[in-house]
């Protein structure tokens, strides 16, 4: 079986976060299950470009990746010379797994592989639901898809990551098949003990800074706190939003009770043991890698109902879940502190052992590769 995954930017361009990572955990893992498994990309690295000799091959952990050259600098991700590399090749693929939409990377390499008449399967991880349409440059969305996005998608099949994502995608889209399958999370070998030092309630933040993350609701949630807190925030994203976040928390008069730490990579989950709780207020969000990383290393989670794995939290008890406005996200963190102790404490005891049972890399890998069995033997004459 050999499998081309196309994503426009792979590691190590962890600036787009979550999605970068899992493509690459997923590329590693499907390779080291004995396919035959290649990578095509570009030099994306936000507003610059990655370190890299342009379109050539190269061997990363494992996975054979080609990185090539872009010729836009913004979300579009332009790169004639992937979209060539993919005309000549793509016959040499039994599936093409194409990942994220509503970028010139993802929507012309469906095309050239539907045209090539290779079964492609598209994750949209999180950029294809209500939010997203009316979420930036909505007019422009709206008029791709009707023109072009739909037809490619509905000859497609997708994946999901979660059974929300899935049900937001059947009301948009009508696919040849959707399959539900989480993501590949790189997760904590071993939870630490935490030790209550003080009376503090350390609060964590740690996802990629965008509008779409809901950090502006948490901020003035803060200012609603009747409790003593801290707040961390990791993370980066475009220094004006930045800004305007940061006038917030001056204008709520909480700006002492905050740090921000920037992007943070290899001391990750060290950051995410020494906190009590971990937030994520987001307005939409397919899946949420941090929320499976945050309970692998025993800190529970708060999430907003648009995250999409409230329901598997909720399910098992693992944390809770508010709205996305700041007067639900203040109320549960104050109930938490001054009612929930103990069951923060039990969170962070069975948490761990849980993820590491349902995240188990050997079973995930297996439920991927049955994926592109099914859709190799659904291939039409």
């Amino acid at each position: 079986m050999k499998i081309l995954q196309i994503n426009a930017s792979y590691k190590p361009a962890f600036i787009y976060g979550g999605p970068t990572m899992s493509v690459s955990k997923l590329s590693e893992e499907v390779a080291k299950a004995g396919c035959t498994l290649n990578v095509y990309t570009t030099t994306a690295n936000g507003t610059d470009e990655l370190p890299i000799m342009p379109n050539i091959t190269k061997s990363v952990d494992g996975v054979e990746v080609s990185y090539f050259k872009r010729i836009t600098k913004d979300h579009s991700h332009l790169s004639p010379a992937l979209l060539r590399a993919l005309w000549r090749n793509a016959g040499q693929y039994d599936v093409i797994h194409i990942h994220a939409w509503w970028n010139l990377v993802s929507v012309l390499s469906a095309l050239v592989a539907q045209l090539k008449r290779v079964p492609v399967v598209i994750s949209p991880r999180g950029t294809l639901s209500d939010y997203s349409f009316d979420y930036k440059n909505s007019l422009i969305k709206k008029l791709l898809h009707n023109w072009l996005g739909r037809p490619l998608l509905n000859r497609s099949f997708i994946h999901a990551t979660s059974p929300a994502e899935q049900q937001s995608l059947q009301q948009i889209i009508k696919p040849r098949h959707i399959f539900d399958i989480p993501n590949f999370v790189k997760i904590a070998s071993s939870a630490k003990t935490k030790l209550k030092e003080d009376s503090i309630f350390k609060l964590l933040f740690f996802s990629r800074i965008d509008e779409k993350k809901g950090l502006d609701i948490l901020l003035h949630a803060l200012a609603l706190l009747k409790i003593p807190y801290h707040l961390t925030i990791a993370g980066n994203g475009d220094d004006n939003y930045i800004s305007f976040l940061k006038n917030i928390a001056h204008y709520n008069n909480t700006e002492r009770y905050i740090s921000w730490i920037g992007f943070r990579h290899d001391d990750k989950f060290d950051i995410l043991a020494g906190h009590d709780l971990m937030i994520l207020p987001s307005h939409n969000e397919n899946f949420g890698n941090v929320v499976i990383e945050s309970l692998s290393a025993g800190t529970p989670v708060l999430l907003s109902e648009g995250v999409g794995l409230a329901g598997y939290v909720t399910k098992n008890n693992m944390g809770w879940v508010c709205q996305a406005n700041p007067q639900s996200v203040a109320g549960v963190i104050q109930d938490i502190a001054i009612n929930q102790k103990n069951k923060l404490q039990q969170i962070s005891a069975y948490a761990p052992g849980l993820i590491h049972a349902d995240f188990d890399e050997n079973k995930l890998v297996q439920r991927y590769i049955g994926m592109y069995q099914h859709i190799i033997k659904s291939k039409r004459p």
